[in-house]
């Protein structure tokens, strides 16, 4: 695999790209902003001219950065380019965080291959000042300190872990019940932490996160981060994961086999 320029540059070129989100979304956190609902039903999705304005602000650069490259965001869709690579884009991943007033919503920026393989990974919570960074041999933490390296806690035991996901209720009843025996095997289980949570478990606060109902903009960024501190990224079926709706990331291949026996009874094809 080549990448499309310096990995130096697409690194800092995605650390411009959030620079520029945040500068869009800012004004509106924490300022008693409305949303819209892009669902039907009963169902609610909630949209806010945040998430719309920090996705203008990004495509706005990479249409003048990357002009060959694709873009895939979740506010205005899809567009296709000459290069094959593609900028997948979650302005505000966690937008019922963002409404809550919670600083554990994150920026979702990554680069994918031709192929569909996440290859460059960012998260970014601008409130905190933490920036999650993966790329090929490399994992760092960005803040206001500098730079530091990432890397998973290690965990062997899924007894002593710590575990996530974000809202159990949205899952079915199957893949309630594989979560429920992880919850009650796991020391210490959290949620509502959204795209965060992989950020700390490549940090190695976090010990296991699982999720479903996922969508490519919401997966991409986090393979490189994780997978580049250490850990393991896989699906419910136990294959290495690309842009599926069940994603399960842990600490060690120990702590993933022993999650594996639940998670597997409900995976998805």
């Amino acid at each position: 695999m080549t990448l499309p320029a310096p990995q130096t540059d697409l690194v800092d070129l995605a650390g411009q790209l959030a620079d520029a989100a945040w500068q869009a979304i800012g004004p509106h956190f924490r300022a008693g902003i409305g949303a819209e609902n892009k669902a039907t039903g009963a169902a609610y999705d909630p949209v806010t001219l945040a998430d719309k304005a920090g996705e203008e602000a990004i495509r706005a650069i990479l249409a003048k950065e990357r002009p060959d490259d694709g873009i895939d965001g979740e506010e205005f869709g899809r567009h296709e380019g000459a290069s094959g690579w593609t900028w997948l884009l979650d302005p505000i991943d966690g937008t019922r965080a963002f409404l809550a007033g919670l600083p554990v919503w994150t920026t979702l920026i990554a680069l994918v291959d031709p192929d569909g393989n996440p290859v460059i990974g960012l998260i970014d919570q601008p409130v905190l000042g933490e920036r999650y960074v993966g790329a090929p041999g490399e994992a760092f933490l960005q803040t206001a300190s500098g730079r530091a390296p990432l890397r998973v806690s290690g965990c062997s035991d899924l007894r002593q872990a710590i575990v996530s996901t974000t809202d159990p209720f949205i899952m079915t009843p199957a893949e309630q019940g594989a979560w429920t025996h992880l919850r009650h095997t796991a020391r210490i289980a959290r949620y509502g932490l959204d795209a965060y949570a992989y950020g700390r478990l490549a940090a190695g606060s976090i010990d296991l996160v699982c999720e479903t109902g996922l969508q490519a903009h919401d997966v991409a960024a986090l393979i490189p981060v994780v997978r580049g501190a250490g850990g393991i990224a896989r699906d419910w079926r136990g294959r290495e994961a690309k842009l599926g709706a069940q994603i399960v990331c842990a600490a060690s291949e120990a702590v993933f086999e022993q999650a594996f026996i639940s998670l597997r009874r409900s995976a998805a094809d």
